[in-house]
């Protein structure tokens, strides 16, 4: 039973549609709205293949995560238009290259307070 990839992240938000927004602006992911699960609603972000990688549950108070998970990286294409979409929304972020053979990566926290990577091959 070998792991074949990383479905998805569940993201806890006290404003689902400010979320939706964010990763829609930011990242250029398309929302769906998921199956109902225990009388909630499902929220779904899919990237270009229509893979639902960020789901995001509605919580009434905000609470930060706990544990070890240190941040979340993705793969891209369009480094260009991914730092217009930050600039433009003021995001603070980092752009790195030569960490990684390669590979240019950009660094910026989302409205939650999570670290996003996101990696585009040079």
């Amino acid at each position: 039973m070998p792991v074949q990839g990383l479905d998805h992240i569940n993201i806890r938000t006290t404003d689902v549609m400010a979320s939706v927004r964010f990763y829609e602006d930011v990242l250029g992911l398309k929302y769906t709205a998921g199956p109902l699960v225990r009388g909630h609603q499902g929220h779904w972000l899919c990237d270009s293949s229509g893979n639902a990688i960020i789901h995001l549950r509605e919580k009434s108070t905000y609470s930060p995560a706990t544990g070890s998970i240190d941040h979340i990286a993705l793969r891209a294409d369009g480094q260009d238009e991914m730092v217009r979409r930050l600039e433009a929304r003021g995001i603070e972020f980092k752009v790195a290259e030569g960490l990684l053979p390669g590979i240019t990566q950009v660094f910026f926290i989302d409205p939650h307070g999570i670290p996003f990577e996101i990696q585009f091959s040079r």
